[in-house]
């Protein structure tokens, strides 16, 4: 048996309400497919990244996952696979994964917000920044291993290389 007290007035707004006004705001294409879900479309500099929130009340967490557009051939997931577990030692907050239906790559992340209070623009701000950052960051060490037929260490070497200017 579980004991529980809401109280009505500390429940908190829908974190998908403040992420709709964040991605119009951004002029963002988006698409609110239930209550308690999100997709948003966002242009990056390697690829369109596809973000998905979903909002699990029961948990008090929001989950999500940010696609890159990209899908790893079956005969280098292995090799992928190995890159996942080299990014994810790098990682701060989130990680990535590889999607087993379709060998898609993406970044994940939970927020656990149960007793948090009102989640802030800045909550949602810095994920989106840090999954998009991140992606961005290892977009190309994806692309190594995939296409240039490099190993998870070397692409992850040369993805890590800090480039002054542009070409």
């Amino acid at each position: 048996m579980s004991v529980t007290f809401v109280d009505a007035a500390s429940r908190q707004a829908h974190p998908l309400d403040l992420l709709e006004e964040i991605v119009g705001a951004n002029d963002w294409a988006f698409d609110r497919a239930s209550h308690d879900e999100l997709a948003v479309e966002i242009a990056g500099r390697w690829c369109d990244y596809r973000l998905y929130f979903l909002w699990q009340e029961d948990l008090g967490a929001l989950h999500f996952s940010c696609l890159l557009e990209n899908r790893v051939p079956v005969e280098k997931r292995r090799e992928v696979s190995l890159l996942l577990a080299l990014l994810n030692e790098k990682m701060w907050l989130g990680h990535f994964d590889l999607s087993s239906d379709d060998g898609t790559p993406m970044f994940r992340h939970t927020l656990l917000l149960r007793g948090a209070g009102q989640v802030s623009v800045e909550q949602m701000e810095d994920l989106v920044e840090i999954a998009l950052h991140e992606s961005e960051r290892f977009f190309p060490a994806f692309q190594f291993v995939i296409w240039g037929g490099k190993s998870a260490e070397d692409a992850v070497n040369c993805s890590l290389l800090d480039v002054a200017g542009e070409a």
